[in-house]
């Protein structure tokens, strides 16, 4: 095999798994010498309100029940207050709680901590209370979707301004790729991320990649791009993609830590302002290229980006499909009455101090997953695990249960803020074989 083509597959590998890491960058946690396995009663960890769920809690080692584990365990509505908690000895190394019931909808969880040899195991379990049933706790303003109309209005007014540096080094014999950046909602003010575009004449469809929290270089999807298809990769902080990782750690602890709470208390200078226009921006700059089929374009994102791909969808009539993974920013006031509210957990009980005013609340409002949601008209894909501690399920079932479009779930119910391989494989299909026309 000749040295170049070894050093060309091995780069096309490095590259896509760093990008399945940086885009879907939470990874399954990894292996515990001791387990803790908490389960609830129900196969589906699903039940009715007013219907009681016993959790099994077993601590095992060498995958035996360890006996004489000492054991604490908490119970309650997710994020909420807890209304249990016990610590004792598992004689037999297995437990059997009754957590009691729901009268609401919601989740219940259990969380169990095993002291081994002066080390802690942690394991949960979340049961779901009619999911399907949950309502939102947000508030959609009267003027959500004048506000939206103006703003893509303005925007539409500002030059693209598109500039393209190819990156040799990271090409492939199949596809060419780029470092992009384009003008976003305010003249001057810069969106940046990767291009990757088949070499091959034709006309192909697309896929935007919305990134998850945080600040982060790209290396772009050529996996995809290798199978035929357009992909285009975004930071959204009006920096470049392509720098050395030290100096986005750098804005995360300095510049940019906490971004998600800049300006909340206006509406119009709120940071996801530039964020949501910046991902319209990036279709305008998709469906110019003269590559691009002209009419399948879809949009996917875990977690800030699960939020971002339905936002996308929602203000952009160009998206034909959207997937997310576990979306953020799903009701987020969800905790001012009393329950679960999204990621960045504005108003939980960390931050209400600081953010429970009249202005703040209002400006979440307009940039609440569940108002987006109730504007789709596309198909789309959604997967989420119970056991999510950053995005709970409650917040992510308020979002999904006001879609009136097609829309497909895929329940992981033991996942946290991670996926399993089957998972992003249903998803990625299901995306990729809608743009395909299949």
């Amino acid at each position: 095999m000749p040295l170049q083509f070894i050093k060309i597959t091995n780069r096309f590998i490095s590259f896509a798994f760093l990008f399945f890491i940086i885009v879907f960058s939470y990874a399954q946690p990894s292996e515990q010498f001791v387990k803790v396995v908490v389960a609830p009663d129900h196969n589906d960890w699903t039940y009715k309100t007013g219907e009681n769920v016993k959790f099994t809690i077993s601590i095992l080692q060498n995958g035996n029940l360890l006996k004489n584990a000492v054991v604490k365990y908490e119970m309650g509505p997710e994020k909420m207050e807890l209304q249990k908690k016990d610590s004792l000895s598992l004689r037999e190394g297995t437990l059997v709680v009754d957590a009691g019931t729901m009268k609401e909808p919601g989740f219940l969880r259990c969380i169990a901590i095993a002291i081994v040899n002066g080390k802690s195991y942690r394991g949960l379990a979340t049961a779901a209370f009619n999911p399907l049933m949950i309502e939102p706790a947000i508030v959609k303003p009267d003027d959500f979707t004048a506000f939206w109309d103006n703003a893509k209005a303005e925007l539409s007014k500002i030059p693209m301004d598109a500039r393209m540096t190819l990156i040799p080094e990271r090409c492939t014999e199949n596809v060419n790729v780029y470092h992009v950046n384009l003008q976003n909602y305010r003249f001057n003010t810069r969106l940046y991320g990767i291009l990757c575009v088949p070499k091959k004449e034709g006309k192909y469809p697309a896929v935007l990649q919305v990134p998850g929290a945080g600040v982060r270089p790209y290396m772009g999807d050529i996996a995809n791009a290798e199978k035929g298809f357009i992909t285009f990769q975004i930071g959204i902080h009006g920096i470049p993609v392509n720098m050395d990782v030290s100096v986005y750690n750098n804005l995360m602890a300095g510049a940019l830590s906490g971004y998600w709470n800049y300006n909340l208390d206006d509406r119009d200078r709120f940071y996801y302002k530039r964020v949501y226009l910046g991902c319209v921006r990036a279709n305008d700059f998709i469906v110019s290229l003269p590559q691009y089929d002209g009419k399948n374009l879809g949009v996917v994102g875990g977690s800030q980006g699960g939020a971002l791909s339905i936002i996308t969808a929602a203000l952009d009539q160009r998206v034909k499909y959207w997937a997310a993974y576990y979306p953020a920013l799903s009701d987020l006031t969800g905790y001012l009455k009393g329950r679960a509210g999204g990621w960045p957990h504005l108003f939980d009980k960390n931050n209400l101090a600081f953010n429970n005013t009249k202005e703040k609340i209002n400006t979440a409002g307009y940039y609440d997953v569940v108002n987006f949601a109730k504007q789709l008209k596309v198909p789309g894909f959604y997967t989420m695990g119970f056991n999510d501690e950053t995005c709970p399920p409650t917040s992510m079932y308020a979002a999904y249960n006001v879609i009136t479009a097609p829309k497909e779930l895929y329940i992981a119910q033991e996942t946290g803020h991670w996926t399993y391989p089957e998972q992003s494989e249903k998803l990625t299909n299901w995306l990729m074989n809608k743009l395909k026309g299949q």
